[in-house]
């Protein structure tokens, strides 16, 4: 592969502190107060601050096709109502997914209105078809039913290990102890990288989301170097497998022999492994840690489910849907079109929130409620729909129940003992503390 692309992106004098600054929110910021057309629900500290519900509850009610004309993402509209989101995101061939029109996340340009040279990650999930479609079959292998089955008896021995060493009698990090130890042994193993380095997986997936974080970064600059890393650490591994006279069983053999990228430029590469990496991690990692503060938050379920713990396999579902661990997805609009009534025109941003699809009360029974015998529950907008559905809900799913299976049969109660911490991030919903103590049965 080729040397890493330059770009100005390198070279910024902004630094995150000064971006960060220029955005922030007071803390005593209310959504419900504020004035509808200075509210910005893409604002990440809505998110730290876990206020995100009250924004969304009140663009729902008042403006479900809400647009921000100034932000630190540009302009851009928000769809928040379920039925709207879901139609955005079954119609591809109006709303673009392409890097080269904006891509999935906020902020993202056509790269004609982008400086020269900008530096972009290319990947399926940003791609349209056919290019989408080709790309997603090359790992599509990796998720069949086959392959997820062979998975179970070792992720119950890695969840069982897990659950074992945990520290009795004394508050511990449920995040860091047992959500991020999960999602980290199984990416290694998709990867089929050495156990001893999902480490630095799950650091490359955190980085991507705090690049512009200045508790982590100085600039966006310190945080690409970071990740490139990431490309750094694969490119040997992808060479080695791309030799092989007999392609292996995980990810990157399927993309070094994949008709469709075996032939991919660096950045592409790293785009695609960010992607699988991200996506094995943060919904899997954040909606385990978000069962136990549901469950702790509405302990008549918590009751419910000791005493009928085969709910279990309908549970996992709404506790995706509680959490939305991917808060939206961004389309680009490649026609005038309109949603909910407002006139969306060809190139404008549009955001659909999953976080806020998901607590719609026109299509939910009391939304903000953890029901874990809810009906219909797996017709949440967590996944996604169309093209673009995850392509590992079935892994995660498979994760997190067979996860709670071994929880129930070793502790009587998780106990949450503290405040969690939440994310800086509109586009990963994500929950980096939660102190809880184990009881045992």
């Amino acid at each position: 592969m080729a040397d890493r692309p330059q770009s100005p992106l390198f070279e910024t004098e902004t630094s995150n502190a000064e971006i960060r600054e220029r955005w922030r929110l007071a803390d005593d910021a209310d959504p419900a107060g504020m004035p509808l057309a200075e509210l910005d629900p893409g604002n990440s500290n809505w998110f730290q601050a876990h206020k995100e519900l009250a924004v969304f509850e009140r663009l729902r009610a008042e403006d479900p096709v809400h647009f921000t004309a100034d932000s630190q993402f540009g302009p851009y509209w928000s769809v928040t109502r379920f039925d709207d989101v879901k139609y955005v995101d079954t119609h591809q061939q109006i709303f673009s997914s392409d890097i080269m029109n904006g891509g999935i996340r906020l902020g993202g340009r056509p790269m004609e209105e982008a400086p020269d040279g900008l530096f972009h990650l290319p990947m399926f999930i940003m791609q349209d078809q056919p290019v989408h479609d080709q790309q997603r079959k090359v790992v599509a292998p990796m998720f069949t039913p086959t392959r997820l089955a062979a998975l179970g008896n070792m992720i119950r021995q890695r969840a069982g290990d897990i659950l074992d060493k945990l520290p009795r009698g004394e508050p511990f990090n449920w995040v860091r102890e047992v959500s991020v130890e999960l999602t980290g042994r199984m990416l290694a193993t998709l990867f089929d990288v050495p156990q001893e380095d999902r480490h630095l997986l799950i650091h490359w997936s955190d980085t991507v989301e705090r690049i512009g974080d200045p508790d982590y970064f100085d600039t966006p600059a310190d945080g690409f170097n970071e990740i490139w890393k990431c490309f750094e650490y694969f490119n040997g591994i992808w060479q080695q497998r791309q030799q092989a006279s007999e392609p292996g069983e995980d990810l990157i053999s399927f993309m070094a022999h994949g008709e469709s990228t075996r032939n991919m430029p660096p950045n592409e590469f790293l785009g695609n492994v960010l992607l699988l990496i991200v996506g094995g991690n943060d919904t899997t990692r954040n909606s385990i840690t978000a069962g136990v503060q549901a469950l702790n938050q509405f302990p008549g379920e918590y009751d419910k489910l000791r005493d009928r713990p085969e709910l279990i396999p309908n549970m996992v579902p709404e506790i995706i849907r509680w959490q939305s661990p991917v808060a939206h997805m961004c389309r680009t609009a490649m026609q005038d079109t309109v949603i909910g009534g407002r006139e969306i025109k060809k190139w404008d941003k549009v955001a659909i929130w999953y976080v806020s699809g998901n607590r719609d009360l026109d299509h939910f029974d009391n939304p903000d409620e953890l029901i874990i015998d809810r009906p219909r529950v797996r017709e949440h907008l967590s996944f996604g729909y169309g093209i673009h559905r995850c392509l590992g809900n079935r892994l995660a799913e498979m994760q997190l129940t067979i996860l709670w299976e071994e929880i129930m049969r070793r502790f009587e109660h998780i106990e949450v003992v503290g405040p969690a911490a939440y994310l800086n991030s509109s586009f990963i919903r994500g929950i980096t503390e939660l102190p809880v103590v184990v009881h045992d049965r």
